[in-house]
C-alpha cells in the first residue's frame, strides 16, 4: 500500500491559498488535524487536508472580495505586461509560480483599466483538465 502523503503547515497554506500563520492558527484551534513527525514538525495528513479544502471552498474560503463566478480556476496575481494592438491585446499575469497569458480585446483592457503593476485575477475555464502527480 502506498505511503499517505503529508504536508507541512506551509505547504498546506499554499494549497489552501492562505498564509502559513492562518493555517497555523487553524491547526492550533483544531480546525485542521495535525500530527508530528519524528523531528517534531507538524504535518497535515493528505486526506484530512483534502476534506478540509473542500469544506473551505464550499464555505466561500473566507474571502469576501472574491466575486461569485462559475469559473472555478482563479489565479490572483499581478499584471506584468500589457501589449495593445489596434483591436486585440495580450495581458500577462504572474500568479505565484504561474504565468498566465490572456488574449482579449483592446476595448476590454481599456474598460478594465489594466496596466502593469496592478492586481488582477486570471480565471480559467476549460473543457479539458489535465492532472499531473507532483
Amino acid at each position: 500500500m502506498p505511503h499517505m502523503q503529508s504536508y507541512s503547515i506551509g505547504q498546506a497554506a499554499r494549497l489552501l491559498g492562505v498564509s502559513p500563520d492562518t493555517a497555523r492558527r487553524w491547526a492550533d484551534a483544531g480546525r485542521i488535524a495535525t500530527h508530528r513527525d519524528e523531528s517534531g514538525r507538524r504535518l497535515v495528513d493528505g486526506r484530512d487536508l483534502a476534506a478540509f479544502s473542500v469544506g473551505f471552498a464550499q464555505s466561500g474560503g473566507g474571502d469576501d472580495e472574491t466575486p461569485r463566478t462559475s469559473v472555478r480556476n482563479a489565479f490572483p496575481g499581478i499584471v506584468t505586461a500589457v501589449k495593445l494592438g489596434d483591436v486585440a491585446a495580450q495581458v500577462e499575469v504572474q500568479a505565484g509560480p504561474h504565468r498566465l497569458v490572456s488574449l482579449l480585446t483592446r476595448e476590454a483592457v481599456e474598460e478594465l483599466g489594466l496596466e502593469v503593476g496592478m492586481r488582477a485575477t486570471a480565471r480559467v475555464k476549460s473543457t479539458s483538465v489535465h492532472i499531473d502527480r507532483t
